[in-house]
C-alpha cells in the first residue's frame, strides 16, 4: 500500500470525468487499498479516485466511528433519489480548511460494483448518503465548492492558490 497525493482545488485534473473500470482486477484493487490508506491517513470520510489523478470511477468511503468499516463503489451510479433535501455542511480533502453549506439529497440508493466486480445495490441515509453524493460528484469532475456563491468560490480559490504558494517557498 502506498500514500497518494491528493489534488488541491482548484487544480484542473479535478474537472476531468472518470471513466468507467472495465475490470475489476489486481491494479484496481491495489488501487482502493491505497485509496483507502490515504483517506485514513488525511483524515478523511470518502475519497474519489479523481482527487489522486486517476480518471476512473472508484469511490472509497468510511463514516465509521471507529473507522473500521470501509465502502467501495466501483462504477457507481446513483439509482434513487429521494424527494426530499437538506443542507448540509461539507468539507472536502481536496479543499483542506473550508467547510460550506451544500444542498443534498437525504436519501439515496446506489448501483455499484464491489471489490470483487459483484453488483451491489447501496441504500444510503444521513451522512454516508452525503459523502457519496460528494464523492460522485468528483467522478464527475465536480468540487463542492462549485455549489457556492461566485464570490464565495473566489474567495476560497484565492485562499488555496495562497496556501500553495506559501507551501512551495
Amino acid at each position: 500500500m502506498a500514500l497518494l497525493p491528493i489534488l488541491c482545488y482548484p487544480d484542473p485534473k479535478l474537472h476531468k470525468v472518470a471513466k468507467p473500470v472495465v475490470e475489476v482486477d489486481p491494479r484496481i484493487r491495489t488501487l482502493v487499498a491505497d485509496m483507502l490508506e490515504t483517506m485514513y491517513e488525511a483524515k478523511g470520510i470518502g475519497l474519489a479516485a479523481t482527487q489522486i489523478d486517476v480518471h476512473e470511477r472508484v469511490i472509497v468511503i468510511d463514516v465509521s466511528e471507529e473507522r473500521d468499516e470501509p465502502l467501495v463503489l466501483i462504477n457507481p451510479e446513483l439509482a434513487w433519489t429521494s424527494p426530499t433535501t437538506h443542507l448540509n455542511e461539507e468539507g472536502c480533502l481536496s479543499v483542506p480548511g473550508i467547510y460550506d453549506g451544500v444542498e443534498r439529497f437525504d436519501a439515496v440508493h446506489v448501483r455499484a460494483l464491489d471489490l470483487d466486480g459483484k453488483p451491489r445495490v447501496i441504500e444510503a441515509e444521513e451522512l454516508l448518503a452525503v459523502c457519496i453524493q460528494h464523492e460522485m460528484d468528483h467522478l464527475m469532475g465536480k468540487v463542492f465548492v462549485e455549489y457556492l456563491s461566485p464570490l464565495k468560490r473566489n474567495r476560497i480559490k484565492k485562499k488555496m492558490l495562497k496556501a500553495q504558494r506559501e507551501d512551495e517557498q
